[in-house]
């Protein structure tokens, strides 16, 4: 990432790489959220899914092709000015913290600027996921479906409990997205300066972007899946499940699955999270090439 972008151009160039990642990875992502999501099974009952495999196979053969993109209005609709936010807050992150222009970041405060940019995404991102889980979980074929899309579902989840009920698991992506997003944006940082040597080639740019964008898919998801298993399930739980709100669904999940539940759906998670964002830093540093050439001084 340029040293001398502005916010604004991370904001633009952020928004686009966001709309690559969901394009890129939103599959996995529904096979991530099933498996999380799934019923217990009753002793002598057997799984609804066996592992990624088998979930995506049942998908298929139930849904076609198009049941792996359920719930993709959503993310779509937000992941631009989600991704934008982020990047956005990023840039300002580094802003703040730099005492110059000049000054090159520590590892630590590149983490602390990643940290920032979780807490701006929040307002988008709650609902955002709120909606995009409980499309994914509805099952196709003879099943009745509560939702009829992304418009229908925020419509009915305002009428049964208001803009609390859209926003529900707020705290949990909070807790999710600050640590994360710190360890994305450190990590991404990190590994492009360790691939691309000062005389490396354009190819050779191109192909670190990829590789240092999955390597951050990757971290960013081994420190946020807990959170997210706990976020999910709290989204999608029929009103009342959970009284005290997240508390109350890990002291659950301790009890009933034990602490290896909280990587539940880690496998479709780690498929996704190289290409998703390696796809997503290409299309972010292409945007800001373009930008730096469109309007060298945004």
């Amino acid at each position: 990432m340029s040293e001398k972008s502005s916010p604004i151009k991370y904001f633009l160039s952020g928004g686009f790489g966001g709309v690559c990642t969901v394009l890129a990875g939103h599959p996995m992502d529904t096979i991530k959220v099933r498996l999380q999501t799934m019923p217990i099974p009753n002793p002598g009952e057997t799984a609804l899914y066996a592992g990624t495999w088998d979930c995506f196979k049942k998908t298929i053969n139930r849904e076609g092709f198009r049941g792996l993109y359920k719930g993709m209005s959503a993310p779509l609709t937000g992941v631009a000015p989600i991704f934008a936010i982020s990047f956005f807050g990023f840039g300002l992150g580094k802003k703040l913290i730099k005492s110059d222009d000049d000054q090159v970041l520590s590892k630590t405060e590149l983490f602390a600027a990643g940290a920032f940019s979780g807490v701006f995404t929040t307002s988008i991102m709650a609902p955002g996921e709120r909606i995009k889980c409980l499309l994914q979980i509805q099952q196709g074929g003879t099943a009745p479906q509560k939702y009829n899309g992304m418009v229908d579902c925020a419509r009915q989840l305002y009428a049964e409990g208001g803009i609390r009920s859209i926003y529900k698991g707020s705290v949990a992506t909070i807790l999710r997205d600050v640590p994360a997003s710190g360890m994305y944006f450190m990590t991404y940082e990190l590994a492009k300066e360790m691939l691309v040597p000062e005389d490396a080639s354009a190819k050779m740019k191109v192909l670190a972007t990829a590789v240092a964008g999955g390597c951050a898919g990757i971290a960013n998801w081994l420190v946020g899946m807990p959170a997210d298993v706990l976020k999910s399930r709290l989204q999608t739980a029929p009103e009342g499940t959970y009284p005290n709100g997240m508390r109350d669904v890990f002291k659950q999940l301790m009890a009933r699955e034990g602490p290896t539940a909280l990587y539940k759906g880690i496998t479709p998670v780690m498929i996704r999270a190289f290409p998703a964002n390696a796809a997503c830093f290409m299309g972010f540093e292409l945007a800001v090439k373009i930008l730096d050439w469109v309007a060298p001084n945004l």
